[in-house]
């Protein structure tokens, strides 16, 4: 063999790693379809083209994450309160300096126009990149059996919880201050929704050699601290309490966290005391958000609530409590939420409440998806899958 095929063996192997030829098991994941997971590694082992073609775009895409680099609540210039930088911090999107006050305080709520300012403290920014790049190691990993993708995700999983000079103290008391008023809120929860994804991504890593006893044991007290301060701190208690998109946040971080630490009859508790009543208390028997539809982006909101819902729906499955059929007695339910949102989304009916910013009815699609396979009707119209590489491949809608 030629130094030039080896070579190009090599960047092949690298670019394009073999599927394991092995039959696939199905990973043990909570809101995604591990059913499904399992299902598409077959097909590509099989051959199947266009699974194989979203596997290479999201394999490229971990591959640039590769070079990331780590993040860690360390990493800001400022100080929490408590003068302990292990604690997360951010500020309120939606409030600016009071130009009627000569030190702008306190700030005042202009909503849907996001303050430059919040980037200043990059633990929000960080915790984004640090949900989204586990995700696709993760995935990339059981898809490709390759190590390399879960030692990355592991490195990244101990730097942000686990190792005592970088990790993430499990709080979350200064999320979303608003200078001037509070040095945190209940409301910053909404931060930290992506521990719902975190939780499969781990799940996903467990058959690798990169995830130790010890890394699993760490992240799992981790999450048990975090799980119990969101239901007896009073900023946690608060969230709690939200009867909008943020209610509906705290219940899929809290129902994921339960689920992952083995409490399966807490999440089942949440779920049927809580989310239904959510149900009730957010959705009107039309379908419409009426909490959302308040809001300066309407559009986003209503189509974030509602896919914060699916994900309880999807969450629910693993306690055998069925929220995609679930009705109030005055007949409210998820499906009619999504049946409302429809229309507007097909361009059959023009959006006609306040959204200050261009809105993509696109967003919908994995929705749609989602909702073929529970919600499926003889003539309802054939859905178009969305193009998203890494929805194709794991119908992910976090």
């Amino acid at each position: 063999m030629t130094l030039f095929v080896r070579c190009l063996l090599v960047l092949l192997a690298v670019f394009h790693p073999p599927v394991s030829a092995r039959p696939p098991a199905k990973p043990a994941t909570f809101l995604l379809n591990g059913e499904l997971l399992r299902l598409h590694k077959e097909k590509i082992q099989k051959g199947d083209t266009r699974l194989r073609k979203a596997l290479d775009a999201v394999l490229k895409t971990a591959e640039k994450t590769l070079s990331n680099p780590a993040y860690s609540v360390m990493q800001k210039t400022r100080n929490p309160p408590s003068g302990d930088k292990h604690d997360y911090m951010s500020v309120g999107p939606y409030w600016w300096p009071d130009p009627t006050k000569p030190d702008g305080l306190p700030y005042i709520r202009k909503d849907g126009q996001v303050n430059p300012e919040r980037s200043a403290i990059p633990d929000a920014d960080n915790f984004k990149k640090l949900v989204q790049d586990v995700q696709v190691l993760t995935v990339s990993y059981y898809f490709t059996e390759e190590e390399r993708f879960a030692r990355r995700a592991a490195e990244l999983l101990r730097v942000w919880f686990l190792d005592e000079a970088t990790r993430m103290n499990p709080h979350l008391k200064y999320g979303q201050a608003i200078p001037g008023i509070t040095e945190g809120r209940g409301i910053g929860l909404i931060d930290t929704r992506g521990l719902a994804t975190l939780t499969d991504a781990v799940q996903l890593l467990k058959s690798s050699r990169a995830w130790s006893t010890r890394d699993e044991a760490g992240m799992q007290n981790w999450a048990r601290q975090f799980l119990d301060w969101m239901q007896t701190s009073p900023i946690g208690r608060d969230e709690e309490d939200e009867h909008n998109n943020h209610g509906t946040y705290y219940d899929l971080q809290a129902v994921a966290l339960a689920l992952y630490t083995g409490n399966q009859a807490l999440a089942r508790q949440i779920l049927e005391q809580k989310t239904t009543q959510r149900i009730a208390s957010q959705l009107k028997p039309d379908g419409s958000q009426p909490h959302e539809l308040a809001r300066t982006l309407s559009w986003n909101y209503s189509l974030m609530n509602l896919t914060g819902f699916f994900g309880l729906a999807q969450l629910a499955e693993n306690v055998k409590v069925d929220l995609w059929t679930y009705q109030t007695p005055d007949g409210k339910s998820i499906r009619k939420a999504y049946e409302w949102m429809l229309p507007f989304a097909e361009g059959k009916k023009p959006w006609t409440h306040q959204q200050i910013k261009a809105l993509h009815p696109e967003e919908f699609a994995p929705l749609r998806v989602v909702a073929a396979a529970r919600f499926a009707e003889p003539n309802e119209t054939p859905v178009k899958e969305p193009e998203d590489s890494f929805f194709v491949l794991t119908h992910s809608l976090f």
